[in-house]
């Protein structure tokens, strides 16, 4: 899934830092790359970054100290652009609803999956995160391109894709037919408002019905929409590194498949059973369904009127 989530056949080894040993189709996604890369060269994003990291820190801690209202639900508006090649690749109206709902559910915490969350981590769950979507409309083009990469290309109608829909105000989310392994990507917040801020999700793991197995359940999308709201990793990208959410354990790196709990990790010489089950990890869609209340503090901090998508409140 993932901010850009490739899928390999590769065999895992059991060890308390892998998931299992069955051969797996595997995800990566690379988001956090692809945003690494912006950095890099534009300083601007760079202040933006730093901005709304210090934004969100400043935040929470005042929702700590009880000056945020506790509902400050946010109704985010959704543009779809489907860019298609073949009846497959054309989502339906339905696939589109399916998978506005899986967002509704998830970010909610009313999944029905979310009665798995082990005994461990049932008070760190961020239950109803205080965002919810719908579809403002969805825009068609039929297309020759047989596959996509994560050059943006299917976000500018001048190099075959479907321009944004006032990016400020409007979410969108690109539909697309192959992008090779990937699954999706998405932009953070310091592209905010941009011509490319959004999510990109390849068709086959768009929506449930006739989205491809084990990632039919819409759960990309909940992972690349986690991006978009400022959500990292679980795993910090590095190895024991920081998703700068306090209440996420620390774990050696990505897990994927279908992991039993509990799943032990050692980083700093202290061994931990890890949070395997995060939208923000790889494994399957069945094997994820909550997010934490520390992400869920990340997430309001990111559409909040003080913050970098407050242009979402507005449409």
């Amino acid at each position: 899934m993932l901010a850009a989530c490739n899928t390999t056949e590769e065999t895992a080894n059991l060890t308390e830092d892998n998931a299992r040993t069955a051969t797996a189709s595997r995800k990566s996604c690379p988001s956090e790359e692809i945003r690494a890369e912006l950095l890099k060269k534009d300083a601007k994003a760079r202040a933006r970054f730093a901005a709304i990291e210090a934004g969100t820190e400043k935040f929470i801690q005042a929702k700590k100290l009880g000056r945020v209202l506790a509902d400050g639900s946010v109704d985010i508006p959704v543009v779809v652009n489907v860019l298609y090649r073949t009846t497959a690749e054309n989502v339906s109206a339905t696939r589109i609803a399916e998978q506005i709902a899986v967002l509704n559910a998830d970010f909610a915490g009313t999944n029905t999956d979310a009665s798995k969350i082990p005994t461990e981590f049932s008070s760190l769950k961020a239950g109803d995160t205080k965002v919810r979507f719908h579809l403002i409309k969805t825009v068609r083009k039929a297309t020759t391109k047989t596959s996509w990469s994560t050059n943006d290309a299917m976000k500018k109608s001048s190099t075959g894709g479907i321009d944004a829909t006032s990016p400020a105000s409007y979410f969108n989310i690109w539909v697309v037919g192959s992008m090779g392994g990937v699954l999706g990507y998405a932009t953070f917040p310091e592209s905010a408002g941009t011509a490319v801020d959004g999510v990109v999700i390849a068709a086959p793991y768009f929506g449930k019905t006739g989205a491809t197995s084990p990632f039919n359940l819409g759960r990309t999308g909940t992972h690349e929409v986690g991006h978009y709201l400022n959500l990292r990793h679980i795993w910090g990208d590095a190895t024991c590194g920081s998703d700068l959410v306090t209440d996420t354990p620390t774990q050696t790196g990505a897990n994927y498949g279908k992991p039993t709990y509990p799943l032990y990790n050692t980083c700093g010489g202290v061994k931990r059973s890890v949070m395997f089950m995060n939208y923000m990890d790889y494994v399957d869609d069945a094997a994820m369904f909550m997010f934490s209340t520390g992400q869920k503090a990340r997430i309001q901090a990111t559409v909040a009127s003080s913050g970098p998508r407050a242009g979402l409140r507005v449409y």
